[in-house]
């Protein structure tokens, strides 16, 4: 039984034995037939010793099998849809002479109708995006009152307008003609946002207004909460609730069922200058973003249900405008004065580890607004060097863009990574 002696003797060439035994060639021959084949001539399995032959049958490597069907989807989806870069510079710059240099003000929207207004000085401009056509909706006869706010309705039909001077007016902007005057207000009104028929507008009387525009009597409520003037409005996409922020550093989230009783739902005193910079996030409902002024320069992530800060970061410059990216998870930021960085800059940020992606800009002064297109991928800046900078930062969207981030199971088994901008 001792099968490796056994094979020495079998098939060694040197005499391990005396030449006059009875073990010659044929009986050996015997042997080693007795020893390896069966009654049948077939081999014995367990003699042979240059082991099994490999199976016919093709082996199933599902692991393998996985990354190669993942690589080659992801190599059709390069060929598809290219690499998002961030752009080097503007798409395209207007010249905005007697653009004010306002912190406060809102003095810019773009629209559904892919119609940019704009005001500059006592006039305010629709820009048509599509044929570059320029139109003056207005001017403002006398040298103490100008357009403060700027923003159109859900429709774009109609172009809501706040002034200096504490009036508040809605234009038709097809026939050029101003609808109606609403009043309330004793201050510039340099905030103002839409939610369906209701118009919302805030003032340095430190008051926030709702007006029915479908009524006769337009005031459906008035809160008085805040402690100094209201320079930031937002409506949430949903239409549920309201975020304002106020010149005494303090946002206010409220609930549209239950603002006739001026009660809010939370009050927030995080920031450390004044929060103009609002921004509701478009794929979380109820996260918002919202920016602090110089003293501050801080982006705040809010879960607006619990009433707490889920994220903080120092930009170390003033934080006039907040855009979130429709495509992928990203939010910009446009800032102002600063003493250390970004100062006149735009910074992309990752969403949600809020890390920086990039940073634009070529601004010579601070950045008043932000606004963006219809089709979420070009954002306007206006700056105090009165220029309009448009910057393709958004686009263009790419399938799945809802998630940029790959899976845990997609990057253990494939070579695909997160797409680099």
């Amino acid at each position: 039984m001792d099968l490796d002696k056994a094979h020495t003797l079998l098939t060694s060439k040197t005499p391990q034995f005396n030449t006059s035994s009875n073990f010659n060639q044929a009986y050996r021959q015997k042997l080693i037939e007795n020893l390896s084949l069966d009654s049948q001539g077939r081999p014995f399995k367990i003699m042979v010793f240059r082991g099994s032959p490999k199976s016919s049958r093709k082996s199933i490597r599902f692991v393998d099998e996985l990354r190669q069907e993942v690589a080659a989807i992801f190599e059709k989806d390069c060929k598809q849809t290219p690499y998002r870069c961030i752009p080097k510079g503007e798409k395209r710059v207007l010249d905005a002479p007697r653009l004010r240099n306002d912190y406060y003000s809102n003095i810019m929207s773009w629209g559904m109708n892919n119609m940019l207004a704009v005001a500059l000085g006592h006039e305010l401009y629709l820009w048509n995006s599509e044929d570059q056509a320029v139109h003056k909706l207005l001017q403002v006869r006398g040298g103490n009152d100008w357009p403060t706010s700027v923003t159109w309705s859900e429709d774009a039909r109609t172009l809501a307008v706040g002034y200096m001077c504490s009036n508040l007016q809605l234009w038709d902007v097809e026939s050029s003609k101003l609808i109606r005057s609403l009043q309330g207000h004793s201050g510039r009104i340099a905030s103002t946002a839409w939610n369906g028929h209701i118009l919302t507008s805030g003032s340095r009387d430190k008051s926030i207004i709702n007006h029915d525009v479908r009524a006769a009597n337009s005031l459906a409520s008035c809160i008085k909460r805040h402690a100094d003037e209201v320079c930031g409005l937002k409506w949430s996409t949903e239409g549920n609730r309201l975020a304002s922020g106020g010149n005494e550093n303090l946002l206010y989230i409220w609930e549209a069922s239950k603002m006739s009783s001026s009660k809010f739902l939370h009050r927030l005193s995080d920031h450390c200058a004044a929060v103009k910079a609002l921004a509701w996030c478009p794929y979380q409902n109820n996260v918002l973003a919202s920016g602090g002024g110089l003293s501050d320069g801080c982006i705040k992530i809010w879960n607006t249900e619990k009433g707490i800060c889920i994220n903080n970061i120092e930009t170390k410059a003033q934080i006039c405008g907040l855009e979130w990216n429709r495509h992928h998870k990203e939010i910009l930021s446009g800032h102002g004065y600063s003493i250390r960085e970004n100062q006149n800059k735009l910074c992309l940020w990752r969403y949600p580890s809020m890390t920086k992606v990039g940073e634009l800009g070529n601004h010579k002064s601070r950045i008043i607004n932000l606004c963006q297109s219809p089709d979420g991928i070009t954002v306007i800046s206006a700056g105090a060097d009165e220029t309009l900078r448009f910057w393709d930062v958004f686009g263009p969207p790419t399938a799945g863009a809802g998630n940029s981030m790959v899976s845990d199971l997609q990057g253990l088994l494939s070579f695909r990574t997160s797409l680099l901008r």
